[in-house]
């Protein structure tokens, strides 16, 4: 997270952003143990306004958006059955890393909208996963 303490810096943020030479990096704890250690999905993404979701679709589906990522696994823990992943996008798709994680089995812990879990306290599913 960046922030500016002046009008100025705040100026030279935005332009670094403008000009992409700024990256967000993210951080996601999925379900599951990731079959390769490391690896970029491409999909295509078909966004429902009216339900406020967006899923994987065929190429080639009228509207749909090409959604492009790179992940790599920290750590797995199987006490929890959880990874905490790095990802880099590429794009910047309308809940583009929650729905391709969900799309191949391991969606992010705690997501109620595309996930399966998420009931239990995330602080001690965190604190177990970094062996706080």
């Amino acid at each position: 997270m960046a922030f500016a303490r002046t009008s100025k810096a705040a100026g030279r943020l935005s332009e670094q952003i403008r000009n992409k030479e700024m990256h967000k990096k993210y951080l996601a704890m999925c379900d599951g143990k990731l079959e390769e250690e490391k690896g970029t999905w491409r999909d295509f993404l078909l966004k429902n306004e009216r339900k406020n979701t967006s899923k994987v679709v065929s190429e080639g589906t009228k509207n749909a958006k090409e959604a492009i990522l790179d992940y790599e696994v920290c750590s797995y823990t199987y006490k929890t059955n959880l990874s905490l992943v790095k990802v880099n996008l590429h794009t910047g798709r309308h809940h583009q890393i929650r729905v391709q994680f969900a799309s191949r089995g391991h969606s992010l812990f705690g997501d109620q909208k595309y996930g399966t879990r998420g009931r239990r306290k995330t602080v001690e599913i965190v604190g177990i996963l970094f062996k706080f």
